[in-house]
């Protein structure tokens, strides 16, 4: 499979997870999810099983550890991508203040829209906004695209 393909798979297969309702730490398509979630839904169905086990977070375990948790799982298991080089499929990592972790993932499905599970509604696809982008932290692609 050629990286634009696998970056279709990823694209579908995001979209695939629309409606499922939020879920803190669950990751079952049409069940529950988190942010964290979606994206470890997304890979077990297109790359295989996760790389790591889940580890226990609460949610605000970014404002009480100050640590960037999130990227650095994603420098483990994914391949950094330059913010200004997004790809559709690629994971998109943000911060909610300037002066704390990056807590919240979604993944990229056009240049301009993204699949994202938030708290207190369903996974959703929304517009990369510039409320969004501004909060853009840090991007990865998957393994192999």
């Amino acid at each position: 499979m050629t990286g634009l393909e696998l970056r279709a798979r990823l694209v579908a297969e995001a979209r695939d997870w629309i409606g499922t309702p939020y879920r803190h730490r669950a990751s079952c398509k049409g069940v529950g999810t988190d942010c964290l979630g979606l994206v470890r839904g997304v890979w077990r169905e297109v790359l295989g099983p996760e790389p790591e086990a889940l580890p226990a977070y609460a949610p605000d375990w970014a404002e009480a550890t100050r640590a960037e948790q999130m990227m650095e799982a994603g420098r483990r298991h994914l391949v950094p991508v330059a913010v200004e080089a997004i790809a559709p499929g690629d994971v998109l990592l943000f911060r909610w203040r300037d002066h704390l972790p990056a807590k919240h993932a979604a993944i990229l499905v056009t240049p301009e829209r993204m699949v994202h599970a938030h708290d207190g509604a369903a996974v959703a696809e929304v517009f990369l906004a510039p409320w969004w982008r501004r909060r853009l932290a840090f991007a990865f692609a998957f393994p192999g695209t």
